[in-house]
């Protein structure tokens, strides 16, 4: 065995072999500025500047929404018999996000929160099958986060 194989670092880069790399959760709780940032700024900012907020945060939300999304594709990708179930969830979460997007600020903002609940339940379903449930604490975490600030920028369109 050579010795990055036996290395601490080399250890933690296997998926669902320990909790999430330091640098991932700071990573995943900076992207959750943007969430707080629109939030706040909903019931901040100028009547003139408002539809650019609302807009910003709901284009962020349908990002993440999406990034989120996409986890679901790659892990069924890994499958050696891979399940059409994380195909579809993965695709109808994706469209859920661009619908949302489309529609008023007020129901568009409610529809991404209750997007990215979904996703976490759906994470929660398929991580453990997949080797990475140790990340459930980090994605309740930044969901709670997320779609909080959602509900709250809806109620302030």
């Amino acid at each position: 065995m050579t010795a990055l194989a036996r290395s601490p670092a080399h250890q933690h880069s296997v998926p669902g072999s320990t909790r999430p790399a330091p640098v991932a959760a700071r990573l995943a709780y900076a992207g959750l500025l943007p969430f707080v940032l629109g939030a706040l700024l909903v019931w901040l900012v100028r009547p003139d500047a408002h539809p650019y907020v609302v807009d910003a945060l709901a284009k962020y939300a349908a990002l993440a929404v999406s990034f989120l999304a996409g986890a679901h594709w790659g892990l069924a990708m890994r499958q050696s018999v891979p399940s059409p179930v994380p195909f579809a969830w993965s695709a109808l979460f994706v469209f859920v996000a661009w619908v949302a997007v489309v529609m008023p600020a007020y129901a568009g903002l409610v529809l991404q929160g209750a997007a990215l609940i979904g996703c976490y339940l759906a994470d929660r379903k398929s991580y453990a099958s997949s080797g990475v449930a140790t990340w459930l604490t980090l994605r309740f975490r930044l969901t709670a986060v997320a779609a909080l600030c959602c509900f709250l920028a809806a109620a302030g369109s």
